[in-house]
């Protein structure tokens, strides 16, 4: 069954899945596989894994000079997504993403995803803030999901960067896109931002993912203005718990997700990290239960400092 499948099902109960990081550099897939094992008796269907593109960092050289050399701090994606597929038997679905990234890369990327059996991807215009300026020249790169889309889309019709025809996959690759109940932070209104989720709905995206939010009412409303203007795919809510105290400021600023007041003034009571985590964690339940309760086909957890909290709230709903 496919992903796509999987979440119009609607005999299914809510599926669980997750999204993790590849190892740092340097690391081994022990990393990985801790993660997994500790949210593997939820039965997810299936788990995505990020990609990251280089950054400039700044290293002294012999003679005390600042030399500035990129690095990719998290390479690894499309052998962590297969490690995963193969050693778990469940599906992968690593990010494919505009920045940082040649079209000429991004084949690559399809052809070796296609040999190894993984055709579910999530496309991503990616995290363009940390991207030097001018690292990869305009006419080689994407600029926006859509024309990442449009080269998937050639690939699945056996047509590659320069126009060649080749045999088209067996299995053609199906994808889903991010999208923003409180609205991309650059799209200057929310309206216009669903315009261009429904451009890439037409466009072949089968689901949607949800940046993390903590008020269930933006989300419901978001949904609600998505199927007014005849987007019926699934949209998937990404949901993060609360770890640390310092989160209440950090990820509205960071990720642009209002804090509900009543979980903000929780979270002002505590005196500690851990009393912080408490909270978001009985938030984060409280918010899966409705979530649930409303019929949401599949919830997806953002896993990133927060395994474990994700395993309390996980053994609550599930």
């Amino acid at each position: 069954m496919s992903l796509s499948d999987l979440l119009n099902n609607n005999n299914r109960k809510t599926a669980f899945s997750f999204e993790i990081l590849p190892p740092l550099k340097g690391r081994n897939f022990s990393k990985i596989c801790h993660i997994i094992n500790k949210l593997i008796e939820f039965e997810p269907k299936y788990i995505n894994i990020t990609t990251h593109h280089s950054e400039s960092i700044y290293k002294e050289s012999e003679n005390g000079l600042l030399k500035k050399i990129n690095i990719r701090k998290r390479p690894g994606t499309v052998a962590i997504a297969s490690a995963i597929q193969n050693t778990y038997k469940i599906p992968a679905v690593p990010h494919i993403i505009c920045a940082g990234f040649s079209k000429e890369e991004t084949e690559y990327a399809l052809i070796d995803l296609q040999y190894l059996g993984i055709s579910e991807l999530l496309l991503l215009r990616g995290d363009v803030n940390k991207l030097e300026k001018n690292s990869i020249a305009k006419e080689k790169s994407h600029e926006h999901t859509t024309d990442l889309i449009k080269q998937v889309n050639d690939y699945n019709q056996g047509i590659d960067l320069e126009g060649n025809t080749f045999d088209k996959p067996e299995i053609p690759f199906s994808y889903g896109v991010a999208c923003y109940p409180e609205k991309h932070e650059e799209a200057p209104n929310l309206e216009s931002d669903v315009a261009f989720l429904e451009q890439k709905v037409a466009m072949g995206a089968e689901y949607a993912v949800t940046q993390m939010f903590f008020d269930n009412r933006k989300y419901f409303d978001f949904v609600d203005l998505c199927q007014s203007r005849g987007i019926t795919i699934p949209i998937i809510p990404g949901i993060k718990p609360v770890v640390f105290l310092n989160q209440l400021t950090v990820l509205p600023k960071v990720f642009r997700a209002d804090i509900p007041e009543p979980l903000a003034l929780e979270l002002r009571k505590c005196k500690s990290d851990e009393e912080a985590k408490q909270v978001g964690i009985e938030w984060c339940i409280m918010q899966c239960k409705e979530l649930i309760d409303r019929g949401v086909p599949s919830l997806h957890f953002y896993t990133l400092m927060a395994t474990d909290s994700v395993r309390q709230i996980a053994k609550a709903i599930y």
